[in-house]
């Protein structure tokens, strides 16, 4: 079970891994179009002031200079509004040298490129508490009748997009770890749920071969001694003969019980129904019958049958339908002693064939009955033996009829007898 263990941890582990990147990746690129889409409208509404303040600006010719009257540039002419959220205006002319300015004491040269640039400056440069401010600052070409007058600079503090920001990160800081942590769970629950039949697979394997190995291996002992005992010098020609006969014996079980195995493995799942024929039940039945009836002479039963009149058909492998019918009368002929009686009945339900099997032989305990379809099991280990019984009869007619779209039910009472039935899909011919 460790193995399990390990491989439900990797898978937990994997799926983990897997989805978390996936949210990580998807969390990142959620963060970075978010912080994007503020700033973007951040710069619209400071290019929007912006434009509003170069509108008023005028370009005069004096002494052959341009010029800049202030009167035309209010905010400039007239110092910040309180209640602005620009933190400075400043106007360079078309030679990049400082003409006025609002606000923080800028340079007298534009030295920086026009657009849009984050910068950050020293809180008491704008007389506030802050250490370290972040602004977005513009500069702006201004341009009129196709020359350009000159730059105007303006700047906003970016502590409301932060403040935004820094919730978008504290979310995401608190929420991504909580997320992977009910991923990391959610995996390790689905990986539980994925490895079940995986397991049950591994358990029923495992006890097959188990079973196989214990029952090859009694069989495999006794050839061996009785091989032993025959190689000795003969003192009694009889007795030798016994043991070669012994081993004969011995070889058939082994024989009969690895083409159940056999039978068993090859057989795993659904058949290929394709290959599956129209067959006439009653007549499968029929030879049935003709088969059992004088077995039950032989060991002083009374074998009863009733088959239907009317042909009965159904799609089916015809061998294998035959050996899972033979299966259960096997068991009904073997556990029925003599002078009990064995029926075998064909009765049509609906748009079903009934096959049921009863006897009143030894019976089968309660608690026995729900684990007589597994492998291997034996209801009496000692008198299956003694009877050339494995413990795969049913697990093969079980098989057998699941395979071809039925199901088989067994009811029993100890010391009274069992009743097996089978139900199977008929079709029209």
């Amino acid at each position: 079970m460790f193995a399990f263990a390990r491989s439900r941890r990797n898978l937990g582990y994997l799926f983990a891994l897997s989805m978390g990147s996936i949210l990580i990746v998807f969390a990142a690129i959620a963060y970075y179009l978010g912080v994007e889409e503020q700033l973007q409208v951040f710069d619209e509404e400071l290019y929007s002031t912006s434009k509003s303040i170069a509108a008023n600006a005028r370009y005069r010719l004096w002494a052959e200079r341009s010029q800049i009257n202030k009167d035309d540039i209010p905010i400039l002419g007239n110092g910040l509004s309180p209640s602005s959220q620009v933190v400075y205006i400043r106007w360079y002319n078309a030679k990049k040298k400082l003409v006025g300015f609002s606000g923080a004491n800028p340079s007298k040269r534009l030295t920086i490129a026009p657009g849009f640039h984050t910068i950050k400056i020293n809180g008491n440069q704008i007389n506030t508490s802050s250490n370290k401010v972040w602004l977005r600052e513009l500069t702006l070409p201004v341009i009129q009748n196709n020359a350009l007058i000159g730059y105007l600079q303006i700047a906003a503090p970016l502590t409301p997009l932060r403040e935004s920001v820094d919730r978008i990160r504290l979310f995401l800081t608190l929420g991504v770890p909580v997320t992977l942590g009910a991923i990391g769970i959610t995996g390790w629950f689905l990986g539980g749920l994925a490895m079940q039949p995986t397991r049950r697979a591994y358990e029923q394997l495992q006890r097959f071969t188990a079973d196989a190995s214990h029952e090859l291996r009694a069989p495999v002992a006794a050839v061996l001694s009785n091989a032993q005992v025959a190689l000795m010098p003969p003192h009694d020609e009889s007795e030798q003969r016994f043991r070669l006969e012994k081993i004969e014996e011995i070889a058939k079980s082994m024989s009969t019980l690895i083409s159940n195995l056999l039978f068993l493995a090859r057989h795993e799942g659904p058949f290929d129904i394709t290959t599956f024929k129209n067959i006439n039940l009653v007549e499968l039945m029929r030879s049935l019958v003709d088969e059992y009836q004088k077995q039950a002479i032989a060991k002083k039963l009374d074998f009863t049958f009733y088959l239907s009149e009317q042909p009965l058909y159904l799609k089916a492998d015809a061998d294998l339908l035959r050996q899972a019918v033979s299966n259960l009368l096997t068991n009904a002929f073997k556990y029925t002693p003599s002078g009990g009686t064995v029926k075998l009945r064909l009765l049509l339900r609906g748009y079903r064939a009934i096959i049921q099997v009863e006897d009143n032989g030894i019976g089968i305990p309660a608690e026995d009955l729900p684990h007589i379809f597994e492998r291997f099991y034996r209801v009496d280990t000692v008198r299956s033996r003694q009877t050339g019984g494995f413990g795969l009869g049913l697990a093969i007619a079980q098989q057998i009829i699941q395979a071809h779209g039925g199901q088989i039910t067994a009811n029993s009472v100890l010391d009274k007898g069992s009743i097996f039935e089978i139900q199977l899909p008929r079709v029209d011919k």
